[in-house]
């Protein structure tokens, strides 16, 4: 075969597959992502409450061992650089798979044959100095015959779904401010809704909601509260620390269609370990918000961690389910943040469903301390303490959580990188089990300045800066039981858990490893019943669905920045049916 032939070939393959689905619409894809994702898996989370839960059983415990590849995909090599991450959860539509890498490209995959539909090209600038936490996008969304992306360029855009071609580009913010998009942004009811990241960066955070059609700007949220609205007074009215207080989003909202609400958990306060400048619980910083999503109104809140100085924000998805308590079914919003815990509320109104009590802390005033915290009742998923001094630093209050500091360095649990970070967990509805990747990891914690500026947007605002503790991090992976938020099973790694996991009625839990393999767990156990290398570290979360007649897995094999893992840019397809062998370690970082 020439070589001009077999393009040819693969270009009518291509166009076959492309004519093979359908053009979504609107009122369908809504009413699917309100319900438990079968043949498409339409928004990350799988659904909108981001329960990452699948009711299909093909793929089960039985059969998992026999489970291969059915075809792996290279994406041109995109995001292969040691700056990127590959963190998306693919989404599928209709026999095509969309996924987006590090470096903001966007692909559309056939199903059916692995090929490549369409690729945009995200034209980042070379460089970004205001990206935080590596170049990584976590996804994109679909609606309205639309696939919508945000850049870390603080561009938000639509391409039409059947070519990829533009339908709209807006710069909704400017990355030179410090605001870049790394979450997928949320597709609901005609509305594009994305959060900002740029907290370290002088930013106030905010949510903004634009129209699918055009992009034109509906609402904003302001996630720190200018004066006059509720809770303002929790910042200094001296200075003007709230309009660079952080408290940004780094994922896409949970939403509720009967309550018209969405939900989202909220970044640290900046400057991040410098309290002294910003006195006061800092409002809506480290929070669970609730917002209406017609308007962008605030409907409640619940703070995690007052006046954060330890950077123990939420960047996990909100998770809502169902769940019966004391003999009543009552509707839950859940979020695991870095500081260890879950925290479990009702989502009509925020109130603790299982109770968390405010706890009085140790106290350092040169931080302006918040006098207590809210504790969760139930149990912890990484340890909150040190048991051991690492050499040449004292231990000061055994390195508990919530331990105070200011110029002179201390080493505390969890660290600023330690619990649970981005990766999002998953809710199994037949047994109200919440599965957590996360990571116990120590952090050396020094801050605090006596005269210290506020910085305009866009400059670094820490108020010191992150520190590593000489000692070894590992991976927890653990299960609780959302009755009661008590541990179920724990077990811990070797390496940081940085992934996210989905479960199915099959019994099983799927989550990636930073050396390449993708697990397939007894999600009543935590057993290892299956692995498959990748060749590059698994840290996205994988996608669940059946198309005609067949289960598959699909996950992207990219590496991460922050977990150290091998780079790649392969999308993998699996099922029972599959021949491919497992891929080669990777050795590149």
């Amino acid at each position: 075969m020439t070589a001009r032939l077999g393009a040819v070939l693969v270009a009518l393959v291509a166009a076959a597959a492309a004519l093979d689905w359908q053009q979504p619409g609107t009122a369908a894809s809504a009413q699917e992502l309100a319900t438990l994702p079968k043949t498409n898996w339409l928004k990350n989370g799988g659904n909108f409450s981001n329960q990452n839960y699948s009711p299909l059983t093909k793929i089960n415990r039985e059969t998992v061992s026999r489970v291969k590849g059915v075809w792996r995909t290279h994406l041109e090599g995109s995001g292969l650089g040691v700056k990127y991450s590959g963190e998306a959860q693919p989404l599928v539509q209709d026999g095509v798979i969309y996924v987006v890498t590090g470096a903001d490209d966007v692909f559309a995959l056939s199903v059916t044959t692995g090929s490549i539909l369409w690729t945009h090209k995200g034209g980042l600038p070379d460089a970004i100095p205001t990206v935080c936490c590596g170049w990584t996008s976590r996804g994109v969304a679909l609606g309205d015959g639309k696939v919508y992306a945000g850049q870390l360029d603080g561009r938000l855009l639509a391409l039409d779904q059947k070519s990829g071609e533009p339908v709209w580009s807006i710069q909704a913010e400017r990355w030179q401010n410090g605001y870049t998009i790394t979450a997928a942004p949320l597709y609901y009811n005609g509305m594009v809704i994305v959060g900002f990241a740029g907290g370290e960066n002088g930013t106030r955070g905010r949510v903004k909601a634009f129209d699918a059609k055009d992009g034109r700007l509906l609402w904003t949220f302001y996630t720190i509260p200018g004066p006059g609205e509720i809770g303002h007074d929790t910042w200094p009215q001296n200075n003007d620390a709230w309009l660079h207080g952080g408290g940004t989003v780094w994922q896409t909202p949970a939403v509720d269609p009967e309550l018209g609400l969405i939900y989202f958990t909220t970044g640290n306060p900046g400057p991040d370990f410098n309290g002294k400048i910003r006195a006061g619980d800092n409002l809506f910083s480290t929070s669970m918000v609730a917002i209406d999503a017609a308007t962008g109104k605030y409907r409640w809140h619940f703070q995690q961690i007052h006046h954060d100085l330890w950077d123990y924000d939420g960047p996990s998805p909100v998770v809502l389910f169902d769940v019966t308590i004391s003999g009543r079914v009552r509707k839950a919003a859940a979020e695991p943040n870095k500081a260890g815990w879950v925290y479990i509320l009702d989502r009509t109104n925020g109130k603790p469903l299982i109770g968390i009590d405010e706890m009085p802390v140790p106290q350092e005033p040169r931080q302006a301390t918040s006098k207590t915290q809210p504790i969760p009742r139930g149990d912890a998923f990484v340890p909150q303490s040190v048991d051991i001094a690492p050499e040449d630093f004292p231990l000061v209050n055994q390195g508990r959580i919530f331990t105070p500091f200011w110029k002179d360095a201390i080493v505390a649990k969890p660290g600023a990188r330690g619990g649970a970070n981005w990766p999002p967990s998953s809710y199994d509805p037949t047994t109200n089990l919440f599965y957590v990747c996360a990571t116990d990891a120590a952090n050396l914690f020094r801050g605090g300045e006596d005269d210290q500026p506020i910085t305009p947007e866009g400059t670094r605002y820490l108020g010191s800066a992150f520190g590593g503790a000489p000692l070894p991090a590992s991976g927890i992976f653990a299960a609780l039981d959302m009755k009661t938020n008590r541990l179920v099973w724990q077990q811990r790694w070797k390496e940081s858990c940085y992934s996210g996991s989905v479960t199915t009625a099959g019994g099983l839990v799927f989550t990636g490893r930073n050396d390449g393999r993708l697990t397939a767990l007894n999600s009543s156990t935590g057993k290892r019943l299956w692995e498959f290398q990748t060749g590059a570290g698994m840290n996205a979360p994988v996608s669940v669905f059946e198309y005609e007649g067949e289960e598959y897995v699909v996950a992207y094999s990219a590496g991460s920045l922050f977990a150290g893992s091998p780079r790649g840019d392969s999308v993998w397809l699996f099922s029972v049916k599959g021949t491919l062998n497992e891929g080669e370690p990777s050795s590149t970082r």
